[in-house]
């Protein structure tokens, strides 16, 4: 088997999804675009335990299931901090979305929580 096609595919799926993260605003095409980057290198670990064969046998294979495990994981931690940012602020766009200040009913709790 030649690895070629399946790496120059995973370069490609991997810049599609990086392209992806760094020119999209909305955050769920954000967080399909690093499903897509997780698949490609899903595909890097598949074919480099075809290809090359270690010493621990379809340890490729067991990584990539990691990987399955970890992107499950992330998109429902992902999906739902997205799911409140459209609840606070009506809108999913990452742009609008501020770093530096916390929501006011949260100040408001502490200041009381203070006195």
């Amino acid at each position: 088997m030649r690895p070629v096609i399946p790496y120059v595919t995973a370069a490609l799926l991997f810049g599609l999804g990086v392209y992806g993260v760094l020119r999209r605003r909305n955050a769920v095409l954000v967080l399909m675009a690093v499903e897509l980057m997780l698949n490609a290198v899903n595909l890097i670990l598949v074919t480099a335990d075809t290809t090359v064969r270690a010493a621990l046998p379809h340890s490729g294979q067991v990584f990539a299931l990691f990987v399955i495990v970890l992107a499950a994981a992330e998109i429902g931690v992902g999906l739902a901090i997205v799911l409140q940012l459209y609840r606070l602020r009506a809108s999913v766009t990452v742009d609008d979305v501020p770093l530096t200040e916390a929501p006011a009913g949260v100040v408001a709790d502490r200041s009381e929580g203070a006195r």
